[in-house]
């Protein structure tokens, strides 16, 4: 008689890893880099490659204190640091670039054991800290050399459009473009959406998640008053949408949870932009969301078959 032994699970096997995962991911940034290299011009490139070298760096010194394997194979550092690159102004200054990286691998990943175990988007952990650090620097847009408010910023106080920081032309096509003013990597709404598409197409994220994400922000926004369209592809609400919120590690595990998940962000959003005092709303969003995904993988996960309850029912 033939024996078979059977490992632990799980046993579904797949060709799919990490790396080409995170390939993908940066394959998808690509259309959103080259149009910031557009806009912002060599400088683009330079804050990119600072916030890259750092995350990776700060990756291999903590894995080397720690006497563990090196993981900059699986290209998630890399990811990290251009997203993190993508959240803050063009102009930063670079050692605060540095710092921003190196929190977002220190305090966003590795300190939770490195990749799978992080309960924040590490590069939104990594803005948040320069954020509340360096306020200025992180709110201090340019656009052809010169400081202004954000689409966001100028709706939110009723600024004429001649004091939007917004090249020539009509509006709506300049965001598209993204030749305004804003973060280095979320300007350019075509860009995003193009990146988001190739995503969706090789099934590493679920549509539905960044439908319902942008669909609640213009519906809720557009309750408000403010302009619907401009709400979405002006700001970060993109760039969240398909490249932060839909992480696969930080975001719900259940269909029913990715859905709750992603009207909470949505919903924050819009409260942030319409109520609160900051024109933008989506990293912290995100953050607060990420925070309950525990609580919301609790409720929404499918009972165990045979499972009995406390009270005896099944």
């Amino acid at each position: 008689m033939n024996t078979y032994n059977m490992g632990p699970s799980p046993h579904i096997r797949t060709s799919e890893t990490v790396d080409k995962v995170m390939l993908d991911v940066i394959i998808a940034l690509i259309p959103a880099l080259i149009m910031s290299v557009y806009v912002f011009k060599l400088r683009a490139l330079i804050v990119t490659a600072v916030s890259v070298i750092f995350c990776m760096l700060t990756e291999f010194l903590f894995n080397k204190i720690r006497n563990k394997e090196c993981t900059l194979h699986d290209k998630s550092a890399i990811v990290t640091g251009i997203l993190f690159a993508f959240v803050i102004p063009v102009d930063m200054s670079l050692p605060f670039v540095a710092i921003g990286a190196f929190v977002s691998i220190a305090l966003g990943k590795m300190i939770f054991g490195g990749l799978g175990g992080n309960v924040f988007n590490p590069a939104l952990v990594g803005r948040a800290f320069i954020q509340a650090s360096w306020p200025v620097a992180i709110t201090t847009f340019t656009l052809d050399g010169v400081a202004g408010a954000t689409m966001l910023d100028a709706m939110k106080r009723n600024l004429p459009v001649s004091e939007r920081l917004i090249g020539e032309g009509n509006m709506y096509v300049q965001a598209l473009i993204g030749k305004m003013g804003g973060c280095l990597g979320e300007t350019s709404a075509i860009a995003l959406l193009l990146g988001g598409a190739y995503l969706i197409y090789k099934k590493q994220i679920d549509w539905k998640m960044p439908a319902v994400i942008i669909g609640t922000v213009a519906v809720i926004t557009g309750l408000f008053g403010a302009d619907p369209v401009m709400q979405v592809i002006s700001g970060g609400l993109l760039l969240g949408a398909f490249f932060m919120a839909t992480d696969m590690v930080t975001s719900p595990a259940t269909q029913k949870g990715k859905l709750i998940y992603a009207f909470g962000i949505g919903f924050l959003i819009s409260m942030i932009r319409m109520k609160g005092g900051y024109p933008e709303g989506t990293a912290f969003s995100i953050l607060i969301m990420n925070g309950v995904v525990p609580l919301i993988n609790r409720y929404t996960m499918p009972k165990k078959f045979g499972e009995v309850k406390a009270n005896g029912k099944k």
